[in-house]
């Protein structure tokens, strides 16, 4: 495959993230943020206040999943803040109860079962803020994606990533060339102080070992991203005679689409707001970024590790949808209710109940607004795939 220069890339990478937003309509919901918080601003939504903490902000199902921390325990956690701010944590119980409910539509499940998903995530999110854990009844789905992620090592990582566990990076559809700037900027980053601290912390690798930058370039991933500084940096970790490899992502922190709390206090640098949101949501993945720059623009940096994985639902039925929808909401709860006080929690959980009907357990505030978005974002996908449908002939 011939790979653009980098003075080319902006076109294509527009071009790329419209095709990959209209290949389903997931898919145009996981791109969609702006979308969302645009319905939450210029509507009138009677939505509970939850106390101010740091919130997700792009809290869909597709941005949860297991997360190693520097020790290799894993976790479910949520795996992408890019949006994270200190908000209203009800935003991210619309998102993910959204994101779940325009599945169950993909999976021509019944708008029963979805009433019983919302149902059901009301429930779990509850669990989660109160720490209560699920008894080791797990979805299925969950208990796949663990199991695989604790099996995992660094040549499955390398070959699902880079297409090869040698120390190179093939350039090709996923990795393009980088300019004689940003290659400088990317070797100084990853041979800085911070950065080669966090590449020796992990994998229980001696902190005075050496870090070798052996390639890197431009990296084509994602929906939402696309259009943004990324790469992926190979390093070699030396220590005596032994060598180990390791990838590190290296993502552009740019202005939260999510709307945050007015009087929160929070760092003024977008890589910094990413790096302490994770601290709060994700301990796992917060321990393991840093901030940084790259052509002067804010970056945030991790070492991938082969436990990493996205939560992917392939096939879901009306049996599974309701376990899925609870354990995945326990999540943000739990990510919600660490950081809060008991007084909180127990206001917060007050708040969440209100305006529960006879007939739906679910809270009507709830239901109005995941039956909106999905009105919403299904014309909105129709429209988007026939201006994409034009630009591709």
């Amino acid at each position: 495959m011939k790979v653009p220069k980098p003075s080319a890339r902006n076109e294509l990478l527009a071009v790329r993230q419209k095709q990959k937003m209209a290949r389903s309509p997931q898919a145009f919901v996981r791109g969609a943020t702006a979308r969302f918080y645009e319905w939450l601003t210029e509507g009138e939504h009677a939505l509970p206040e939850g106390p101010s903490i740091w919130i997700c902000g792009d809290c869909h199902y597709g941005n949860l999943g297991p997360i190693a921390n520097r020790k290799g325990e894993v976790e479910i956690q949520i795996r992408d803040l890019d949006q994270t701010v200190i908000g209203n944590p009800a935003h991210d119980v619309i998102r993910l109860a959204f994101s779940l409910a325009s599945a169950a539509r993909g999976f021509d499940l019944s708008g029963l079962v979805t009433a019983r998903m919302i149902e059901q995530i009301v429930e779990g999110y509850q669990e989660g803020l109160g720490f209560h854990g699920f008894d080791g009844r797990l979805p299925s789905v969950a208990r796949k994606v663990l199991k695989a992620s604790r099996r995992r090592r660094w040549g499955e990582l390398a070959c699902e990533r880079i297409d090869d566990p040698r120390p190179t990076i093939p350039l090709g559809k996923h990795f393009w060339p980088l300019s004689s700037a940003e290659r400088k900027d990317l070797s100084s980053l990853a041979l800085s102080q911070p950065v080669r601290q966090l590449i020796t912390g992990l994998h229980s690798r001696p902190t005075d070992a050496d870090v070798e930058v052996l390639d890197a370039a431009f990296w084509v991933k994602g929906c939402s991203s696309l259009g943004r500084l990324r790469y992926a940096v190979l390093v070699a970790v030396h220590s005596g005679d032994e060598r180990d490899f390791g990838l590190v992502d290296v993502k552009e922190a740019v202005k939260a689409a999510a709307p945050r709390e007015a009087h929160a206090t929070m760092p003024r640098d977008n890589a910094e707001r990413v790096v302490e949101g994770a601290r709060h949501l994700a301990p796992y993945l917060g321990e393991r970024m840093r901030p940084g720059r790259v052509l002067d623009r804010p970056v945030f940096v991790r070492e991938l590790l082969p436990q990493d994985l996205k939560l992917e639902i392939d096939r879901m039925d009306a049996q599974e949808a309701g376990a899925i929808a609870r354990f995945l909401a326990g999540v943000v709860g739990r990510a919600h209710g660490r950081q809060m006080s008991d007084s909180d929690r127990a206001a917060w959980t007050a708040q969440l109940n209100r305006n529960r009907s006879k007939s739906l357990e679910a809270p009507s505030w709830l239901w109005r607004s995941v039956v909106e978005l999905i009105s919403l974002h299904e014309g909105g996908y129709l429209d988007h795939c026939r201006r994409t449908a034009r630009i591709a002939a």
